[in-house]
């Protein structure tokens, strides 16, 4: 096969795959952008606008600043779970007594407890 009819399948097949990109095209599209390649070019090659080829462009690198700035996980963590933890179980528990304080002003009678047995 020649270098010429090579490049026309190529090109075949891109413009057959036309439409929804998956997140692994975008991705190989953004990096050649990062890379070099002309924004012009990539976009009649891909059959995509200038502006959605950007618009990759600037979440691809919004999302990869975004995970730099997170920090490694550390015992911190642990304590916040723990305590937002803690946090709901009193929440849970002042529900609880509200509504037997407004039962109790109400002048009905509590709800029993079942017995465990």
């Amino acid at each position: 096969m020649t270098g010429s009819a090579h490049g026309t399948n190529v090109r075949s097949e891109q413009r057959a795959e036309r439409g929804r990109f998956s997140s692994r095209r975008k991705s190989e599209a953004v990096l050649r952008l990062l890379h070099g390649e002309e924004l012009d070019a990539l976009s009649r090659e891909l059959v995509v606008t200038g502006a959605t080829l950007s618009q990759w462009r600037e979440r691809f690198l919004a999302a990869g600043q975004a995970s730099l700035k997170s920090r490694p996980a550390d015992e911190r963590d642990e304590e916040i779970r723990r305590l937002q933890a803690k946090v709901g179980a009193i929440t849970m528990d002042n529900e609880l007594l509200l509504e037997r304080a407004r039962t109790a002003e109400a002048g009905l009678p509590l709800a029993r407890r079942r017995s465990r047995r």
